[in-house]
């Protein structure tokens, strides 16, 4: 129940802070809106990967210090929001609120195809990122356990526990078997320097990507591109796991470079998309309905991670082999089943995003088009009056 409320108080601040942008932009500075929206939702996400750090770290010493200190930090943002805000800001006409009929009204088919897309982009992330990823992270090798005899927990592999039977055991069997063996805080700062990473490359999109090639503002063409190279990583990750030596034969070293490298670049190419897709929903939404449009876009937001995170759990349990009670099921062979429906969910998206009705741009890659401007859209140009 509390993190339920937690989910909720979250989103709604998100949904507010988008809002606002939308409203305080006028209608045709489009690169503004985006690097505005890059850069809120940027430095939202990176204070979210410190959070990560600071979380990981004060478990270790207490669960009510961890989230007095959450609290505490909440209550210094309150009287900004309230002195530093326009009250007039984003209130909604009588028009906008009458009744359940309107605010579930779908007649707005790009964004609809967006919301689509944005469930199975986050699906894409949520299929590996947020349970079998930090439980695999975690997990001792597979070999030995049930059947090493041991005194202390040192005669085991790394993250393995001495049991009270004198056998070598998985301390947490449900994560299962094959991982890396990292302690809870390293765990965390893993996960947090990914969320960290993830944010300021979304801050800076518009500058260092999406603006050198020529892509700002970005259309639906923008986003299909992004969205296949979004494939990629884990699909690589997922063959890796599967087939690679290193991980068959559980060498630490090499399976800690590889989940680095694929990392790191999916943390990149997510962010891009990510970025990319919160500047297409306000660009999308209705003038007079911001909060309605962008509020059902979350709300697609929010069933994409619950698909995927149930989703993952079925996955990382029951792919991989059982090797009994003391060790669990294969980790390595659910984590790389979970890569592989990330994999799909991310060609679902881009798919999804091809039937959105935004071809008037087309979609440039430096000096090279990929799409040609519509015909329309030339014509609109020529028949515009000189200054």
């Amino acid at each position: 129940m509390a993190q339920m409320f937690a989910g909720i108080a979250k989103d709604l601040t998100k949904l507010g802070g988008k809002t606002v942008t939308k409203l305080v932009t006028p209608e045709e500075k489009d690169t503004f809106l985006f690097k505005l929206v890059s850069l809120i939702t940027g430095w939202k996400n990176s204070l979210k990967g410190v959070g990560y750090f600071a979380g990981s770290a004060l478990l270790a010493v207490s669960y009510e210090l961890a989230l007095g200190t959450m609290m505490g930090i909440v209550a210094l943002a309150i009287p900004w929001a309230i002195l530093g805000l326009d009250r007039s800001l984003g209130t909604a006409k009588k028009s906008n609120a009458k009744g359940w009929r309107q605010v579930f009204a779908l007649d707005n088919t790009n964004l609809n195809l967006l919301s689509a897309a944005r469930l199975f982009l986050f699906a894409s992330r949520d299929f590996w990122f947020e349970v079998p990823l930090p439980f695999y992270l975690r997990s001792p090798g597979c070999e030995g356990l049930g059947t090493q005899l041991c005194s202390i927990d040192a005669d085991c592999v790394r993250g393995a526990i001495c049991g009270m039977e004198g056998y070598c055991e998985n301390m947490a069997v449900g994560g299962g078997c094959g991982g890396l063996g990292l302690g809870r805080t390293l765990v965390g700062a893993f996960l947090g320097g990914y969320i960290i990473l993830y944010g300021q490359v979304q801050s800076w999109t518009p500058q260092l990507v999406t603006g050198p090639l020529n892509q700002t503002p970005p259309n639906k063409f923008t986003e299909i591109l992004w969205g296949v190279i979004n494939c990629m990583p884990t699909l690589i990750m997922c063959i890796v796991m599967a087939f690679a030596p290193a991980f068959e034969n559980h060498d630490l070293t090499t399976m800690t470079v590889y989940f680095i490298i694929v990392i790191v670049f999916f943390a990149i190419i997510f962010a891009i998309n990510s970025s990319i897709h919160s500047f297409l929903v306000v660009k999308y939404a209705k003038h007079d309905a911001v909060a309605k449009s962008v509020g059902f876009y979350y709300m697609s937001n929010a069933c994409g991670r619950l698909f995927g995170t149930i989703g993952s759990g079925i996955l990382y349990t029951y792919v991989g082999e059982y090797y009994g009670d003391k060790a669990g099921t294969n980790g390595t062979a659910g984590l790389a089943a979970c890569f592989l429906a990330g994999t799909i969910c991310s060609l679902i998206a881009a798919l999804i995003t091809v039937k959105i009705d935004d071809n008037e741009e087309g979609l440039k890659c430096g000096p090279c088009t990929l799409v040609k401007e519509s015909e329309k859209n030339d014509e609109e140009e020529k028949r515009e009056p000189e200054p």
